[in-house]
């Protein structure tokens, strides 16, 4: 009985003390320890780098790395970038500074900054907290106190749930996309991470232009099956250049050019 009592206690303290702001100023319910969600993240790529095969490309481990380093560096921190060998265009960034790339998606973009608007996007989602507030949700509706303790079992049915809140659901069996304010936010912070480096904004919108064409073809893009494209992300992106433009324009007044090709 006390356990009955004490769970819609906490979870009340938490609802009411967890309310926290995007880097676009929107409410966000975020509760869950940010070390918890790091080492998720942490396991998860660990667990990716044992399924798939590294890329040994030197050209595509240069480019990706050229180009998540001149993101990143306007973070801070540490971030771990690996090729993996596959052909589907897709890419994802994880809690814990860890960014995927897919062989498919090197191929797919025509120039750098297309594959900075796709890191940019990633890396967006990751400090928008997106994985966090994800979880958060999950466990405040459905899973409880047992979400925590999914953590620690990758492989159990639960712990498959936790590992899909990451945006990781595809790998694991389990489709958890992002949701729509989710993906829109990550395309704005991602379009002003790219320009702030040095890298053209207005290529954001050629990327997704060209993503939406690619998957009308037989086989559908992979990296929109569990991040829609739709014409309002474009039209999103179009209001919101402006600001990228200035963020562009002050960067390569400080002579950031980042020579990524």
């Amino acid at each position: 009985m006390f356990k009955n009592i004490f769970f819609p206690v906490l979870l009340t303290s938490c609802l009411l003390t967890a309310c926290i702001t995007s880097p676009t100023g929107r409410s966000q319910l975020v509760f869950m320890p940010e070390t918890q969600i790091n080492q998720m993240g942490l396991q998860a790529f660990d667990s990716l780098k044992k399924e798939k095969t590294v890329s040994t490309n030197s050209q595509y481990n240069q480019l990706a790395g050229c180009i998540s380093q001149a993101i990143t560096q306007e973070l801070g921190g540490n971030w771990e970038v690996v090729v993996f060998e596959d052909k589907s265009a897709n890419a994802f960034a994880l809690p814990g500074n860890k960014i995927g790339i897919y062989t498919g998606m090197l191929a797919l973009v025509d120039n750098h900054d297309q594959l900075a608007a796709v890191i940019g996007h990633e890396v967006g989602h990751v400090l928008a907290k997106h994985s966090n507030e994800r979880a958060s949700q999950e466990m405040a509706v459905n899973q409880g106190m047992a979400m925590i303790q999914a953590i620690g079992s990758p492989q159990s049915a639960l712990g498959q749930t936790a590992f899909g809140l990451l945006g990781l659901g595809a790998e694991y069996g389990i489709l958890m996309p992002y949701s729509r304010v989710q993906e829109s936010e990550a395309d704005i912070i991602g379009a002003d991470l790219m320009a702030k480096a040095g890298f053209d904004p207005r290529q954001s919108i050629a990327l997704w232009q060209k993503m939406e064409q690619a998957s009308q073809g037989q086989q559908p893009v992979e990296f929109l099956s569990t991040h829609p494209a739709n014409a309002t992300r474009i039209q999103n992106l179009e209001q919101h250049m402006p600001q990228a433009m200035s963020f562009y324009q002050q960067a390569q007044a400080m002579g950031k050019q980042p020579h990524c090709s």
